[in-house]
């Protein structure tokens, strides 16, 4: 493997592997929007400059990094042409494998829009709750079943109730949400923290267990099996959902800006089709990476989705050299799209260049 000049520290023992290319290499890179990919950079490269806080800590970025995201701060970069340059000077592209496939694999996520009450009723009766004052005290911390069961009923309080269970469910695995309230205005739901508690796909027992074809699996046909199967004690849904033993906390904040996006693991909103969560043990937030794959993003018929991306999130499920998410936007359409990805492809990570290095 040829030696990179960004301390990926996954180096040892987690059979990474890296191969550089040239630029000319990245298939349709040329059409790419690098304007629209730099803007979404410089809001990591913001956070990283101010050493904002982010919501998950993840591994620290290099020095290389840091000062490459300072120089990108005092460019003047006004078109994709000076945007694309920019890239091509700092950063050189390092195609990833894993131990486990040569190829990448892609998932989706996307920011729910459901309706809610701040007090409990008849039509909303399943509560999103805070982050226990009790978390950090505690190791480990109770599971969904003991959660749910009122185990920490005296230390997290409900923020807003929403319709049934499978919505507070999904929201906890896209890990941000939009209520709208029911005096007309819209708040946002805010990771706040996790139990700590291993993260299992429910979808994937679905398919495993026969229930659901794989090529019919999707994010509607999830939540009709468990609604059909009940969300109660003894139901086979709430048994589903309780396999999953990972719980997440939130805040609840004033939507101030409905148009924009969530706000992601490194504690800044995220752009749809630019912003992807990676595992962040391994990748720091604001490494950009090139995405090459066949994906049902535009319709339900695959096409080529190819784009500059950046590193802004993280997920339990996100696990790994070679795994990505992809954030689709906010609402239903954005989660049909990003329920229909598991596709493998392309992973090119952005590696500082040589020169960035201090005395480089």
């Amino acid at each position: 493997m040829a030696s990179f000049p960004f301390a990926v520290p996954v180096q040892a023992g987690s059979g990474l592997s890296l191969t550089q290319l040239p630029f000319e290499d990245l298939a349709g890179f040329g059409e790419d929007d690098h304007l629209a990919a730099f803007r979404v950079f410089l809001n990591s490269c913001r956070a990283l400059a101010e050493k904002e806080k982010p919501l998950r800590k993840g591994v620290a970025a290099s020095p290389a990094l840091l000062s490459i995201a300072r120089k990108a701060l005092h460019e003047e970069i006004q078109d994709t042409r000076q945007a694309r340059r920019f890239f091509e000077t700092h950063f050189r592209p390092a195609r990833i494998a894993a131990k486990t496939a040569a190829a990448g694999f892609f998932t989706g996520y996307y920011e729910p829009i459901v309706d809610g009450s701040l007090t409990p009723s008849r039509e909303f009766g399943a509560p999103v709750l805070s982050r226990p004052d009790n978390l950090e005290s505690m190791t480990p911390f109770f599971d969904r079943a003991a959660i749910e069961a009122g185990a920490i009923d005296r230390h997290a309080a409900p923020l807003v109730w929403l319709r049934d269970k499978v919505e507070v469910f999904l929201i906890q695995v896209q890990g941000s949400a939009r209520v709208r309230l029911t005096d007309g205005s819209t708040a946002r739901l805010v990771y706040a923290g996790r139990n700590g508690q291993p993260y299992t796909s429910i979808g994937q027992i679905l398919i495993e267990s026969g229930e659901i074809a794989e090529a019919d699996m999707s994010l509607a046909a999830l939540k009709q099996w468990i609604r059909a199967h009940g969300q109660n004690p003894g139901d086979a849904g709430f048994a589903l959902m309780q396999l999953n033993k990972s719980y997440v906390f939130f805040s609840l904040e004033k939507d101030d800006d409905p148009a924009s996006g969530p706000i992601g693991g490194q504690g800044i909103r995220l752009t749809a089709l630019r912003s992807i969560a990676v595992d962040r043990s391994l990748w720091p937030y604001g490494l950009p990476f090139w995405i090459n794959a066949g994906l049902p993003w535009q319709s339900s018929s695959p096409s080529p989705f190819r784009r500059l991306m950046i590193a802004q999130d993280t997920g339990s499920a996100i696990v790994g050299p070679a795994r990505v998410d992809i954030f689709f936007g906010s609402g239903d359409d954005a989660g049909t799209r990003a329920g229909d990805i598991r596709h493998m492809g392309e992973i090119v990570a952005f590696l500082p260049a040589v020169k960035e290095l201090p005395g480089g």
